[in-house]
């Protein structure tokens, strides 16, 4: 189960390609918060102009998105995903939505529609984990999905996990120059059962095999 990339991009055509990217991107992900504005809404709100019938909550989802794929964009090109990175990136999308943000959890979290509860994440421990994946010999994308994953089904912070987890997966992905993930609308029914099926299991298999078939994209020449 050790996927080839998809691409190889130099450092210049992978921060174009998620540049590029970026409100498609922010559109796919403010639709796991049930955000309701349309594709050209959502891009007027990232060009930072206003959008009548949109409430203050879904603009700031859209708008912290933005502020933290600019980061990423911003990240030197040796940087080196980790905890530290994770944790930056969650400040800008739960900032001003959760308990705390840019920080793991500290209390119990339930995942609604599951009888799986995740464990308190323990600060070593996860920083590991991400060492391990990013050390392991598989492809970045395999790598990128993995650690998308994990974060995902450990519920790293207290709000805002499955857009931090998608925002490092494209991290990990333009640091590496291997292309860029997203998950559109049309894609989510099924993703969501995978999802369901993935936290009850553990078992990450067919959610990184159906994601790195339908849902990895780049620059094709």
């Amino acid at each position: 189960m050790i996927f080839k990339d998809k691409y190889n991009l130099n450092d210049r055509e992978s921060r174009f390609l998620l540049k590029k990217s970026i409100v498609g991107l922010i559109h796919s992900a403010s639709r796991l918060e049930k955000v309701k504005t349309t594709f050209p809404q959502t891009k007027t709100i990232v060009e930072g102009m206003s959008v009548s019938g949109v409430s203050i909550d879904d603009i700031q989802v859209i708008l912290n998105l933005k502020n933290a794929y600019q980061y990423v964009l911003k990240l030197p090109k040796d940087a080196k995903f980790d905890l530290s990175i994770a944790c930056k990136i969650n400040s800008f999308i739960s900032y001003n939505e959760s308990l705390e943000w840019g920080v793991l959890r500290t209390g119990q979290v339930g995942i609604h529609g599951v009888d799986y509860t995740p464990a308190i994440p323990i600060e070593s421990e996860v920083a590991a984990t991400i060492q391990d994946i990013m050390n392991g010999e598989m492809s970045w994308t395999y790598k990128a999905l993995k650690y998308m994953y994990y974060a995902m089904r450990s519920q790293l912070f207290w709000d805002g996990n499955k857009r931090t987890a998608i925002v490092s997966a494209n991290t990990i992905m333009m640091l590496n120059g291997v292309g860029i993930v997203n998950i559109n609308e049309e894609q989510l029914e099924v993703w969501n059962h995978l999802l369901s099926e993935f936290y009850e299991t553990n078992n990450d298999e067919k959610i990184i095999q159906w994601t790195y078939d339908h849902c990895i994209h780049g620059i094709d020449y």
